[in-house]
């Protein structure tokens, strides 16, 4: 069997039925922003990987950083052990994130992320003793994860109907579309001021898997200002939104409120497995006692791992220069600007940008949801012609790495009017 064929024997995909429908490409090389195939073929990463390398691939310091710590120390228990990358990585998290934030809690990924924040917020209610508090509010059509927690802050989602039953429930507010923002506002205060909600967990601004949905700041705010009033733990996931991705440092930093909680992960390395919970003050001081039966008891044989913090620091240093800041800000203007000429296209609805994030919804008769039909068609087209883009349903997205050139930018718009073009033609039938 040749690579792919073993792969295909022994490998369980993500997110796909086994019974396969699509193509799986190997790769021998990935570098800056492309994808070298065995062939030599070149494809163009326009969603950076899944969102994670913002600075590219095989980025040559963070290679450095991860050659100096392998030959040093690969792995250290994180319970009454320390190291220096993990010290180091926290300090400049805090350095960055909201002033209220004191701790920072390590974990694996994104997902892991959101139970040690929703299992923060949880015993602390617990360990007040208070127990009217149980009840979690979470925005419609979020993606928090696919651990148990975190698959139930998404509320009955298409992709898990076998596990519905054995969820904790979750009340899910209605997404804040434009011209409804005031319905999800009342919705929030309806529940706030019976005084049994203990906790809300959003995405900022913007709904990754949901299909890049974007809503306005204003009404986050408004959310926010209603959690504060009913004394109600916030927990911002800002796995996709960290490290600029939407023109700021943390989509968190648009409001004037902050969050309890912030789960961090993707972008904080740029390339490596970690999950980061930052925790407030406000949390810090409940579970700050001698109390063995009041102590956080959760870790993972993962946790805090040297490989992943020296390339998170080495992250952290390319992310503060002038030049990635200055990459950002010009990918942002890039979107921006596109976002007229792309709006004209017959086939496109509607498009929206923030920050480094574009999304274009695409038109069709069809359901608009993950499995809409189009989705396999428009995905298999952007290959052909050697651009990797990841529609969401009906909704196309570029999240690019920082360092994608204008001329590259130009590439992945162009083709993505090509195929739309396609599409008007009837090319999908």
């Amino acid at each position: 069997m040749n690579w792919i064929e073993k792969h295909q024997a022994y490998v369980w995909e993500p997110f796909a039925p086994l019974k396969r429908n699509f193509e799986t490409f190997l790769v021998k090389e990935a570098k800056g922003c492309y994808l070298t195939l065995e062939d030599d073929r070149k494809i163009l990463d326009a969603i950076s990987s899944w969102w994670v390398n913002i600075h590219g691939h095989s980025h040559p310091k963070i290679a450095e950083a991860l050659f100096k710590q392998a030959s040093t120390a690969e792995h250290v228990i994180f319970a009454g052990f320390t190291h220096k990358p993990a010290i180091q990585l926290a300090e400049n998290l805090l350095s960055i994130l909201p002033d209220s934030m004191q701790k920072i809690f390590f974990s694996d990924n994104g997902s892991t992320s959101v139970e040690v924040a929703i299992k923060l917020a949880i015993q602390y209610w617990y360990n007040q003793e208070v127990k009217d508090k149980k009840r979690i509010v979470a925005l419609e059509g979020a993606y928090h994860g696919d651990t148990f927690g975190a698959m139930a802050m998404g509320g009955k989602s298409d992709f898990y109907p076998a596990f519905h039953d054995y969820m904790l429930e979750v009340e899910s507010l209605p997404f804040p579309s434009d011209g409804v923002e005031q319905q999800t506002i009342d919705a929030f205060e309806n529940l706030a001021k019976q005084g049994d909600v203990a906790l809300f967990i959003y995405e900022p601004l913007i709904q990754g898997s949901a299909g890049m949905r974007i809503y306005s700041h204003a009404t986050l705010q408004a959310l926010l200002e209603i959690a504060k009033k009913y004394d109600i733990i916030c927990i911002a996931d800002e796995v996709m939104t960290g490290f600029g991705r939407t023109g700021k440092t943390f989509a968190s930093d648009y409001m004037d409120i902050k969050p309890d909680l912030m789960c961090i992960s993707k972008a904080v390395t740029g390339t490596m497995p970690l999950g980061l919970t930052a925790v407030s003050e406000k949390i810090v001081k409940i579970f700050d006692n001698a109390d063995k039966g009041k102590a956080f008891y959760h870790g993972h044989s993962y946790t805090g791992n040297p490989l992943s913090c020296a390339v998170a620091n080495a992250s952290f240093e390319i992310f503060q220069s002038d030049e990635c800041q200055q990459n950002i800000q010009r990918v942002t203007n890039s979107h921006k600007e596109v976002v007229s000429r792309l709006e004209q296209h017959p086939f496109i609805d509607k498009v929206k940008s923030l920050g480094t994030i574009i999304s274009l919804e695409v038109k069709t008769g069809e359901n608009t949801s993950y499995f809409n039909n189009l989705r396999d068609w428009l995905y298999n087209s952007f290959l052909e012609e050697d651009v990797l883009l990841r529609p969401l349903g009906n909704v196309i997205y570029i999240l690019p790495p920082y360092i994608i050139t204008n001329e590259e930018l130009e590439r992945v718009y162009s083709t993505i009017e090509k195929v739309l073009t396609k599409l008007a033609d009837g090319a999908n039938n």
